[in-house]
């Protein structure tokens, strides 16, 4: 090793860490990335002998009992979510279910549920004042998500793992044909499987048609200044609509996802175990195991881009809080969503004085 340049020191540990091989035709561990990803179906573990390469099973393929057994022993875990974001996930949700529960009486006012909220509530008016607080809570978490984003993409050069790419349509047309039997394998996902990005996008497409909607609803008058009047009947159909198929997108996909088909724990506590992320998220456990993952900048050069980022982060954040201001206090004529009832007097009533 002293014949090698300095540089090439650090280097070589992150692709070995054995020097030699103990046995003949076997890789070490971390090599490739290949021995840390899943060999066991994490539902069908009779099919795993077609979970992975072949090439990769001439060298350790092993009796499914033994394989089985190593996988229930398995105790360690990753970190996956740190506090603040376990924290920005929970005001996320908590306001989306209070949006949830005060918006759907308003599109359904007549369904017998809507009369529970409602009565529960205290009337309409305390519906709505609910909803638009829970709405304003949302656009401040999602204003802090983007300081968030922006930080971990500028400051820590994290990588945007949770964009789209080709792979995702690939993976996802692949998982199709392997439930439905005709495909061989199943595919090893990343730091975030195609459905968890999909469920991400989904929700920023209707945070932005709920908010712009929502402003008109919010707003008209201000509105039609600069759109038609058409506008304000639209937004209030696509607001509800939005909102129904919110709902029902998290409740069916999501709530099954996390809750249903294999409990995950990791918006509770954080944490996944390694069977967890060999079942999940094989090529991110590959990317631990190897020491590529979360690799941090130098400190000097964190200070160096946060004194870049923070006057960045504080006029756009002087920019976001300015709108959202705008969008609460524009007007006091906010649509309603609930006609009011007419009832006639009795035509025996006594006139009025």
């Amino acid at each position: 090793m002293s014949a090698l340049p300095s540089w090439r020191n650090r280097q070589l540990p992150r692709r070995m860490d054995e020097s030699l091989r103990t046995q003949p035709r076997t890789l070490p561990n971390r090599l490739l990335r290949q021995p840390v990803l899943q060999i066991l179906h994490p539902h069908r573990p009779w099919r795993h002998d077609l979970f992975c390469p072949y090439r990769y099973l001439q060298a350790h393929r092993q009796p499914r009992e033994r394989t089985e057994t190593r996988m229930n022993k398995i105790t360690q875990t990753y970190l996956r979510f740190p506090l603040a974001r376990r924290i920005e996930h929970w005001i996320m949700m908590l306001s989306f279910t209070t949006l949830g529960l005060t918006g759907l009486p308003q599109r359904f006012p007549d369904a017998s549920f809507s009369r529970i909220i409602l009565n529960g509530l205290g009337g309409i008016e305390t519906l709505r004042e609910i909803h638009h607080a829970a709405a304003i809570i949302m656009m401040l978490g999602t204003a802090w998500h983007i300081l968030v984003m922006g930080y971990s993409v500028f400051v820590l050069r994290d990588q945007m793992s949770i964009l789209p790419t080709l792979q995702d349509a690939k993976d996802g047309i692949q998982t199709l044909l392997y439930n439905i039997g005709f495909a061989k394998t199943y595919p090893q996902m990343g730091r975030y499987t195609f459905e968890e990005k999909m469920e991400y996008w989904a929700f920023v497409w209707g945070a932005i048609i709920m908010g712009l909607t929502g402003f008109i609803m919010w707003n008209p008058i201000t509105a039609t200044t600069f759109l038609p009047g058409e506008f304000v009947p639209a937004a209030k159909a696509a607001h509800g609509g939005e909102a129904v198929l919110a709902v029902l997108a998290i409740i069916i996909w999501h709530m099954y996802g996390v809750h249903i088909k294999r409990f995950n724990k990791a918006m509770f506590n954080g944490k996944m175990t390694e069977e967890e992320m060999l079942h999940e998220h094989p090529l991110e456990l590959a990317d631990i195991k190897a020491g590529i993952a979360d690799r941090r900048p130098d400190p000097a050069t964190i200070r160096k881009r946060q004194m870049i980022y923070y006057p960045i982060a504080a006029l756009l954040t002087l920019g976001m809080l300015a709108g959202i201001y705008g969008f609460i206090n524009a007007e006091e004529t906010a649509l309603e969503t609930i006609p009011p009832i007419t009832q006639s007097a009795p035509e025996d009533a006594a006139p009025a004085p």
